[in-house]
C-alpha cells in the first residue's frame, strides 16, 4: 500500500505544484472586511479558487460564512459525519516591506529542488498536499470505513476567527490534526497573550519625529526607522559604532534641514522563536537611548519614554525578565516574549508585544504582570487578545495512530513535542499538529524566502495519506 501512495503522489508531481502555483499567486494577507468576503478580497479570492478546484475534482464541496471551505471524502453508503478532519489556511503574513525576497513572493519558484513562495510552508504547500493525499486515496480506491474532510479557513495569521463562525454552524470532526506546524506531533502549544498599548503623555515636538516598526504582532521585526531633529550625523553614526546587536543602521540626511532618518535592519522570525532573530524594533530604541536628546521638557518626556521601553525590552532578551515574566516548567519549557509593533506619529506612540507562555501559567497571570510592567513605565495597555496553553494526551489513539504513521514513512521513532506557536488547533479540543517541517531546518516562516524542498512537500502527501488510511480504513 505504502508504494501504492507513494507512486501515485510523485507521479502528480507537477498537478500538486500546479495548485500550489494558483494558490501561492493569490495575495490572501487579510484585508477590510468586505461583502462576502469578511477577512478581505485577498482571503476569499483564495477559498473560492480552492474551493472551485475541490469542486471540479468531484469532491463534496461546501462554503462556510464566506470563511472556510470544505470537501469530504466519505464511504458511499455511510452517513455518518466524518471521523477525521484535515485543518489548513489559506491566508498568508505580508510580504511586503520584508528584506531580503530573492524572487516574487507571490509566484510559485523552483530552485534546485526548492519551493520558494509565501505560503508554501504555512500554510497553502501543506493544504495542496493534504487534497492530494484525499485524491491519492480515493482515486486508488482505498477503502475506508469512515470519511475524512478537509477544512481550509482564511483567518489563521490574525485570530482564526474563522474557525469560530465555522463552529458555530458546524461540528468539527471527533479528530482533527492540522499540518500547520512541525513532525512528529505536537500535542502542547504554549498559551498566547498579544497586548497593544500606548503613551499616557504626548511626546511631540522632542527630537524624536517620528518612529515606524514592524507591521505584525506575531513576529520578530525586521526593519524599523526613525526621524530626528537636531542631533548631528556624526554624533548618530559614532553612537551606532557601538552598537552590538546586530542589526544594522543606515543613517542618512532627510530633504528637511537639521533632520536625520535612521534606518534600522535585523532578521525576522516567528514569535515562538523569537532568539533565532534580530530585533529591529528594539535594536533602534536601545541606539536612541545612547544619544543625547537636548535637556528640556518635551525631550525629557521622549527620553523617560525610550528609557522605559529599553529597560522592560531590551534588545536581545526574548524571555520577559526584565518585564517580570521569565518563567518556564518541565512540560513545555520558557516564556517567550517579543516587542513586535512600535509607531511615534504626532507625538502619539503605540506598540504590541506577543507572549508565549507555559502551561504551567495562565493568560489572567501573564496579563496581569506584563500590564503592572508596562504601567510603571508610563503606558496604558489595550484590550488583550491571547489564549490558554493547549494539551492533547499523548496516549490517545487518534495520537498514537499519528506516531504510527510518521514511524512507517519516515523511518525514524515518533514521539510528542510542545511548542511555543499557536497552530489552527490550538483551541480544538484533542486537536494536534501533524506535520510539516522536519528537524531544526530554518523553513522561514513568515520571513523572507520562505520555502519547503520538493521532495519534503511530495513526503507530506503521501504521509496525510496515510494517516487517512490508518485512522479512517
Amino acid at each position: 500500500m505504502h508504494e501504492k501512495i507513494r507512486d501515485y503522489i510523485y507521479t502528480n508531481k507537477q498537478k500538486l505544484l500546479s495548485l500550489l502555483d494558483e494558490l501561492v499567486a493569490v495575495q490572501s494577507v487579510m484585508g477590510e472586511p468586505e461583502r462576502s468576503a469578511p477577512f478581505g478580497s485577498g482571503p476569499r479570492a483564495a477559498l473560492d479558487k480552492m474551493v472551485n478546484n475541490c469542486r471540479s475534482e468531484g469532491f463534496d464541496t461546501r462554503l462556510c460564512c464566506d470563511a472556510v471551505g470544505t470537501a469530504d471524502l466519505c464511504p458511499g453508503n455511510s452517513d455518518e459525519p466524518p471521523a477525521l478532519g484535515i485543518l489548513c489556511h489559506l491566508d498568508v503574513v505580508p510580504a511586503a516591506g520584508q528584506e531580503g525576497w530573492n524572487t516574487d513572493p507571490f509566484k510559485l519558484t523552483e530552485k534546485d529542488g526548492v519551493l520558494y513562495g509565501r505560503g508554501v510552508i504555512d500554510d497553502k504547500g501543506p493544504l495542496a498536499a493534504a487534497f492530494f493525499a484525499m485524491k491519492c486515496v480515493r482515486d486508488l480506491k482505498i477503502p475506508l470505513k469512515k470519511g475524512v474532510r478537509l477544512i481550509f479557513g482564511t483567518n489563521e495569521e490574525n485570530g482564526s476567527d474563522d474557525l469560530k463562525l465555522y463552529t458555530e454552524k458546524e461540528k468539527l470532526p471527533a479528530n482533527v490534526f492540522t499540518p500547520d506546524a512541525a513532525f512528529p506531533v505536537i500535542n502542547i502549544e504554549k498559551g498566547m497573550l498579544r497586548l497593544p498599548f500606548r503613551g499616557k503623555h504626548s511626546c511631540k515636538g522632542g527630537s524624536i519625529m517620528s518612529f515606524h516598526g514592524g507591521n505584525i504582532p506575531n513576529a520578530v521585526p525586521d526593519k524599523a526607522e526613525c526621524v530626528l531633529a537636531g542631533i548631528p550625523i556624526e554624533t548618530i553614526v559614532d553612537t551606532a559604532k557601538l552598537d552590538s546587536s546586530g542589526a544594522k543602521f543606515e543613517i542618512k540626511p532627510t530633504n528637511v534641514k537639521n533632520q536625520i532618518k535612521i534606518e534600522c535592519i535585523g532578521r525576522s522570525a516567528h514569535a515562538s522563536t523569537p532568539e533565532s532573530g534580530i530585533n529591529a524594533v528594539t535594536a533602534l530604541i536601545g541606539l536612541l537611548c545612547g544619544l543625547p536628546l537636548a535637556s528640556d521638557k518635551k525631550n525629557d518626556r521622549q527620553r523617560e519614554m525610550l528609557r522605559g521601553l529599553n529597560w522592560i525590552f531590551p534588545c536581545g532578551e526574548t524571555d520577559g525578565m526584565h518585564a517580570g515574566l521569565k518563567m518556564s516548567d518541565e512540560k513545555s519549557g520558557a516564556l517567550t516574549l517579543v516587542f513586535s509593533i512600535f509607531n511615534i506619529e504626532n507625538g502619539k506612540c503605540s506598540g504590541c508585544t506577543d507572549i508565549r507562555f507555559p502551561v504551567s501559567a495562565s493568560l489572567d497571570e501573564i496579563t496581569r504582570l506584563e500590564t503592572a510592567a508596562l504601567e510603571k513605565a508610563g503606558f496604558t495597555p489595550s484590550e488583550a487578545i491571547g489564549d490558554e496553553p493547549h494539551i492533547t494526551d499523548e496516549n490517545s489513539e487518534f495520537v498514537q495512530k499519528l506516531l504510527k504513521v510518521y514511524e512507517r514513512c519516515e523511518n525514524e521513532k515518533g514521539r510528542c513535542i510542545a511548542i511555543g506557536g499557536g497552530t489552527y488547533v490550538h483551541n480544538v479540543p484533542g486537536g494536534v499538529a501533524f506535520g510539516v517541517e522536519r528537524g531544526d531546518t530554518d523553513y522561514h516562516l513568515h520571513g523572507a524566502n520562505e520555502f519547503i524542498t520538493t521532495d519534503e512537500l511530495l513526503r507530506d502527501a503521501v504521509i496525510m495519506a496515510e494517516a487517512i488510511v490508518e485512522i479512517c480504513g
